[in-house]
């Protein structure tokens, strides 16, 4: 990788099979941690939601040409999950990816400070996304940028604890002119 500039920008139909790459490499170091079966359920989900209509936004990173990177945003946990019970009606990410070979660029974090942004233009006060501690990396980035535990929006999968964490976009730094 070069040190040119990451681009984040809306997704393009011409994207459709980078962000599928980019998602099953990111997400494929999950395969020998989860069972099989477990593993394709979850594969398959990530797959369904690449045209999924219930997304409300769709990001790509950019870098020297190449999608690298992704995130989804849903307006509700009925939108991102079909659980209109869990009642979190603010933005929600979800699968935020990077491709192994752009990690440490600092690309998550552009992805996140992206979905902030379009989530407080859509007049939102808080941001939400659910991960568990399989993805411990991925847990320190978002407590690192000020996201906090909510615990009342936590879910269970089976026998994972799927972690809720909320990030108050009037507070957070990401929003900070840098």
């Amino acid at each position: 990788m070069s040190d040119n500039a990451v681009v984040i920008r809306d997704t393009e139909p011409a994207d459709r099979e980078a962000i599928r790459e980019v998602l099953l490499d990111a997400y494929g170091q999950y395969e020998q941690v989860l069972p099989e079966e477990a593993w394709s359920r979850y594969k398959e989900s990530i797959l369904e939601a690449i045209d999924g209509a219930a997304t409300k936004a769709r990001l790509a990173a950019v870098l020297n040409g190449e999608v690298v990177g992704s995130v989804f945003l849903f307006d509700s946990s009925e939108a991102a999950y079909g659980l209109p019970d869990l009642n979190i009606q603010t933005p929600i990410i979800r699968l935020l990816a990077v491709s192994r070979k752009a990690r440490g660029y600092g690309i998550a974090t552009e992805l996140i400070r992206a979905s902030a942004k379009l989530a407080t233009e859509w007049g939102a006060e808080t941001l939400h996304l659910h991960t568990s501690d399989m993805m411990d990396s991925a847990v320190r980035l978002y407590e690192r940028l000020g996201f906090e535990r909510a615990f009342d929006k936590d879910l269970q999968n089976g026998d994972t604890l799927v972690k809720s964490y909320r990030l108050a976009l009037k507070e957070t730094s990401l929003l900070q002119v840098q």
